[in-house]
């Protein structure tokens, strides 16, 4: 049965700030993604992450236990882990772009404090766009 886990978190240093950063982890996750079976999309915004995996039980459960030992991330708490019917990702690792102009949709100006509805709706959003 396939899983979505969508987390959020703040970045630690320079992770997410600098174009290199953001463009190493996500050539690192999508090689991992791709060997693990999972898809996935980031979203990067003023120091904080907002993520969306979905996958097998255990492939998923896997990368959360990396992501939970990643010193490049503080403050991490899951907003959603649900099974689901069918992916809404369909890519293994995409990118958010304009996360300011997505967080307007929503009525956000920062994901400090993105609840599990805002990011199913965010979600929602990006899939359709």
């Amino acid at each position: 049965m396939l899983h979505r886990v969508i987390y959020a978190s703040e970045a630690v240093g320079a992770v997410g700030a600098s174009t290199l950063s953001i463009a190493q982890i996500l050539g690192v996750s999508e090689r991992n993604n791709r060997r693990d079976h999972l898809t996935s999309c980031v979203m990067f915004h003023q120091g904080h992450i907002l993520q969306a995996i979905e996958g097998q039980r255990a492939d998923v459960d896997r990368l959360i236990r990396r992501l939970l030992d990643d010193p490049r991330h503080s403050g991490f708490r899951i907003l959603i882990d649900a099974p689901i019917s069918a992916r809404r990702i369909h890519e293994p690792m995409g990118l958010c772009g304009d996360p300011a102009a997505l967080l307007e949709r929503v009525g956000l100006n920062c994901l400090s404090r993105v609840t599990a509805n805002e990011a199913e709706a965010l979600l929602d959003i990006r899939k359709a766009a």
